[in-house]
């Protein structure tokens, strides 16, 4: 049996990388499709609407870990194996991309009214509207709950260790496994995750409040 020193400190470390990774990839790919996600929800067209919230329905009402089992094992079951890494990304992908396109459906619909019947004094066209006018003022709305989110996403991470991703959660088990010094392990493992969140969190909410400020 091995004790708990600098190696293993060093180890964890090392594996929060990909932890990072995970999350600026579950970030980008979840964004993505969230935006459009997001522009379906403000739609004119009912169908979209129907189609995009019941995405998001879907993706809110189930846990991301079944989530995470259905791509990896159920997947597998008929002839498509995804290495963990892969799985990981693709269900953390749908599961923030429908958060997110809830998020910023609401951030546009936040927008006031009287912006938008300026722009149609204007004549500007609905694409025009979308871009010149509703989206610059709702990005900047968007931005605190955004960065919030982004804290859960990291946390989330941790339940991809279950499929394997050997990131920060899955790193600190091996340790546990090897010392069986679990309040150690689990100390610098909290540590971590909390000198990565509590900044950002920090920063979302001197958002939030500089964003109340101006309103």
């Amino acid at each position: 049996m091995r004790s708990f020193g600098l190696n293993e400190i060093w180890y964890m470390l090392q594996a929060t990388q990909w932890t990072l990774y995970l999350s600026i990839l579950t970030f980008v790919l979840g964004g993505s499709v969230g935006f459009f996600i997001a522009l379906a929800r403000c739609s004119r067209s009912r169908l979209l609407r129907a189609i995009s919230g019941l995405y998001i329905q879907i993706f809110q009402s189930t846990p991301l870990l079944m989530q995470l089992f259905l791509i990896f094992f159920g997947l597998s079951l008929i002839g498509f194996r995804l290495p963990v890494l892969v799985a990981g990304s693709i269900a953390l992908t749908f599961w923030a991309s429908a958060f997110l396109g809830e998020i910023w459906r609401g951030c546009i619909e936040a927008v006031p009214e009287q912006q938008t019947e300026a722009a149609d004094s204007l004549a500007l066209t609905p694409w025009q509207q979308l871009r010149y006018v509703i989206l610059p003022q709702a990005s900047k709305i968007a931005l605190p709950p955004t960065i919030g989110f982004f804290v859960q996403i990291i946390k989330n991470t941790s339940l991809t260790s279950i499929i394997g991703v050997t990131e920060l959660m899955r790193a600190s088990t091996n340790m546990n496994n090897a010392t069986f010094e679990p309040m150690k392990v689990l100390a610098v493992a909290s540590l971590i995750y909390f000198a990565t969140c509590y900044p950002l969190s920090l920063i979302s909410r001197k958002l939030e409040n500089k964003l109340n400020v101006d309103h």
